[in-house]
């Protein structure tokens, strides 16, 4: 694929910035645009922010998962105990109001593991990490909805992490053994008596190969050998009953032996379609639904050539002609999750607003940790309707002009009620938008914003609007609400849904 060549731009880094991260405020697109090219891409690859930056809740290191895991067993025997001489009805009741305990302390950690993990996305300054971070959450997808133990998803995710630029096959090896995987897959109830295919078929769908790229015989025989895999229920750990692992002979890919789950990945790692597979998902990710003829192919061959280790196929993506061309730019439609931290780092938000965040994925369809399925989300012109986008209008203004938070719906009361309701005031950047002096050049402020929120120029009749627009309050004192509502006014563009 051919490398970019010529002057490395401001709005290149931008572009940059925004999709392999999260965007930024002006000082950060200029810290990666004094890098040059090739130094801003190294620079994302290989960050130097510690891997544990950010302090993961402290229920959810592993000696506290453990002695929660013990002390939820201890509660169920005790429970038993009580009600070994209760009548059915009293014991019922007992037990529910233990479950009730259950997924209330659930929920709330749930809260706490969403928060904690988006504001790692918004203040982290390895944002390439963390938008890895999230293309694995959404290709290994799991959900709270399923797997009730929000320490589990946390583990996950620190995996995901761990792993976000590193070896493919590496990942898919720990993710095939994962507890939350195995709880969301009910990969710990398939036995030699009854192998789960699902979970193979989704291993090769969805995880590694694509549709098409296996035969049925494979997705039984391969179902055969992921058999006996259970979870401890008393630490979390993962292990393989011999007793419950159909030790048989497996025909899969045309190749036959005693194969388990380790076997099947490294079988499906010698099939070419699975580096293919994984460069157009990297493609469409960072770049467009629609790559030139011949391109995927020389990404799966990069992959394939580099053991499957990720690092060069971003490399290659990043420092090519085509991430830079006009197919490339302001033509990505963002995400719920990419829309909030951009908003929020572009209007330079030091701190968002009690809830805001939350709220925002709920109302617009991409919550952390509860992808809809197994398939994860859908993308581009999924993420937006006529209400998804008003919502996004509107949750901009919010956030602009500050207010009461709106706790709309059942997730949305259970974040009132967790968090204590919104914060009224605007925490947005002013004075790091525009200062006095920027404000009286109607029209400079202005191509200021569009650099800011757009990267890319705008339609010279939506230029003129804003223009228009700002030279209409300059007769009265332009405050920070006027510029407020000349932010708001360019956030509520189609445009602005774009990176």
């Amino acid at each position: 694929m051919k490398q970019a060549k010529g002057t490395w731009t401001e709005k290149e880094a931008r572009h940059l910035l925004s999709r392999a991260g999260f965007g930024g405020a002006p000082e950060d697109v200029a810290r990666l645009h004094a890098m040059g090219r090739e130094g801003a891409v190294g620079h994302l690859l290989n960050p130097t922010e510690e891997i544990d930056a950010f302090p993961m809740p402290d229920w959810a290191d592993r000696e506290s998962v453990i002695a929660s895991m013990k002390d939820q067993f201890a509660r169920r025997q005790e429970v038993m105990r009580e009600t070994a001489g209760m009548t059915p009805e009293q014991a019922d009741k007992k037990r529910r109001e233990q479950l009730r305990d259950l997924q209330r302390d659930s929920r709330q950690k749930a809260l706490e593991s969403q928060g904690w993990w988006f504001k790692r996305i918004y203040q982290s300054d390895a944002p390439l990490r963390e938008k890895m971070t999230l293309f694995w959450h959404d290709h290994f997808a799991t959900s709270f909805q399923k797997v009730r133990r929000p320490a589990l998803l946390l583990m996950q995710n620190a995996l995901f992490r761990e792993h976000a630029m590193g070896n493919f096959r590496t990942l898919t090896q720990a993710i095939v053994r994962d507890p939350a995987m195995m709880d969301y897959l009910d990969i710990q109830k398939s036995s030699k008596a009854m192998p789960n295919e699902n979970f193979a078929r989704e291993v090769m769908e969805l995880f590694t190969l694509g549709e098409g790229n296996y035969s049925e015989q494979d997705i039984r025989e391969a179902a055969r050998a992921f058999t006996g895999y259970t979870i401890n229920r008393m630490d979390g750990s993962v292990m393989q009953s011999e007793r419950q692992w159909d030790s048989g002979d497996k025909t899969i890919f045309g190749k036959t032996g005693r194969f388990n789950g380790t076997d099947v990945v490294n079988l499906i790692f010698k099939r070419p379609e699975c580096a293919t597979f994984m460069a157009g998902k990297l493609w469409e990710y960072f770049v467009n639904d629609s790559p030139p003829e011949g391109v995927v192919a020389s990404l799966g061959k990069t992959l394939a050539e580099n053991n499957h280790e990720i690092a060069p196929v971003l490399r290659e993506i990043f420092l090519s002609e085509e991430f830079y061309s006009e197919r490339a730019l302001g033509v990505q439609i963002k995400c719920p999750v990419q829309y909030l931290v951009q908003m929020l780092k572009e209007l330079e938000v030091a701190d968002p607003p009690m809830g805001f965040p939350l709220i925002g994925q709920t109302q617009l369809g991409q919550v952390l940790f509860a992808p809809p399925n197994v398939a994860g989300w859908d993308w581009g012109k999924a993420w937006i309707n006529t209400n998804t986008l008003l919502t996004r209008y509107n949750l901009a203004g919010q956030l602009i002009k500050g207010g009461a938070m709106s706790f709309d719906g059942r997730m949305g009361g259970m974040i009132a009620r967790r968090m204590g309701g919104g914060d009224t005031g605007s925490k947005v950047g002013f004075t790091a938008i525009a200062t006095e002096a920027e404000r009286n050049d109607t029209t400079a402020l202005v191509d200021g914003l569009i650099a800011r929120f757009f990267g890319v120029p705008v339609p010279d009749k939506l230029r003129s609007s804003f223009i228009a627009y700002a030279d209409s309050k300059k007769g009265v004192s332009f405050t920070d609400k006027e510029l407020g509502e000349l932010c708001h006014l360019m956030l509520s563009t189609p445009h602005y849904q774009l990176c």
